[in-house]
């Protein structure tokens, strides 16, 4: 099990999606009696990576605190189809009102950890990890990154915050790679940073990278005999990474330079959602039965 956000992150992500669903208030679920229980089943409709069970399990504590959540796939497990996920008693006017939102994340994150998961697949026995980018969807960035780790994958940098990537645009601005870098060495001198990484576009920035002692280098949108060039010339000198029009046919290829990082934005920007339902039992949950 990967770890899991901070419940104050998943608190506010699970208020958010509330607040634009829910509103006011959910109108249709009010036409059920207020004391009419509940047994509804989530499944999965399709072979997938199950991923989302911290947000789901906020929204039941948010709307229906007394509900009972029985999960039968944990994250990261596997589903096939028609697959039960979980099965959930409580209050039925708040499970209808939460099914939604419940749906919503686990279709998302799912997707992401299941696309994941054949990415990391196919790269398996190369050196190479597969890590995603911050081409995330506004606001939900620490719940797919963590779908991103459910399926084997790696995080990149969390935000601008955190780590420094000097790309074409900063090396000009500062006037020559070597200068940007020994300013990022500056600034990790003074606050905390995770890493700096340097974009490179060419061979001869490779080299000058690596004579100013960059230990993380970006290989943007190269060939592949140029990226086995970089391979060489590296040397086991500094990390490599391929960023940039990485698709999953060319996953191979690429892991056969012999790079140590593959960063794929298409894990969480690209993805087609896994089919979940929620499935309601027939017969009313009498309240007298409750515990």
């Amino acid at each position: 099990m990967q770890a899991t956000p901070s419940p104050d992150q998943i608190r506010a992500d699970v208020r958010r999606a509330l607040d634009e669903d829910v509103g006011s208030g959910d109108l249709t679920a009010s036409l059920i009696p207020a004391d009419r229980q509940a047994t509804a089943t989530i499944i999965c409709r399709q072979a997938a990576m199950v991923c989302g069970r911290p947000w789901v399990d906020e929204v039941l504590h948010q709307l229906a605190p007394t509900a009972k959540l029985h999960w039968l796939i944990e994250d990261g497990g596997l589903t096939t189809p028609g697959a039960k996920v979980v099965e959930i008693t409580g209050p039925a006017r708040e499970l209808l009102t939460a099914e939604r939102s419940c749906l919503n994340f686990l279709q998302t994150l799912s997707a992401v950890a299941t696309k994941t998961a054949r990415y990391v697949a196919a790269v398996q026995g190369s050196r190479a990890a597969i890590l995603d980018t911050r081409k995330t969807i506004p606001g939900l960035r620490v719940a797919e990154k963590y779908a991103v780790r459910c399926g084997g994958g790696q995080n990149h940098r969390m935000g601008l915050y955190d780590a420094i990537l000097i790309k074409e645009n900063h090396i000009a601005a500062a006037g020559g790679l070597t200068a940007a870098f020994r300013a990022a060495q500056a600034l990790a001198g003074r606050q905390p940073v995770a890493f700096i990484q340097v974009e490179v576009e060419t061979l001869t920035q490779l080299r000058e990278a690596l004579d100013a002692g960059v230990t993380m280098v970006l290989l943007d949108n190269m060939d592949l005999p140029t990226m086995r060039e970089a391979v060489a010339m590296a040397g086991g000198r500094c990390s490599l990474e391929i960023s940039g029009g990485v698709t999953f046919e060319a996953l191979p290829a690429l892991a056969a330079t012999g790079v140590d990082r593959i960063s794929v934005g298409g894990l969480i920007k690209d993805i087609e959602s896994v089919d979940f339902s929620m499935r309601f039992a027939d017969r009313p949950v009498e309240k007298t039965l409750q515990t």
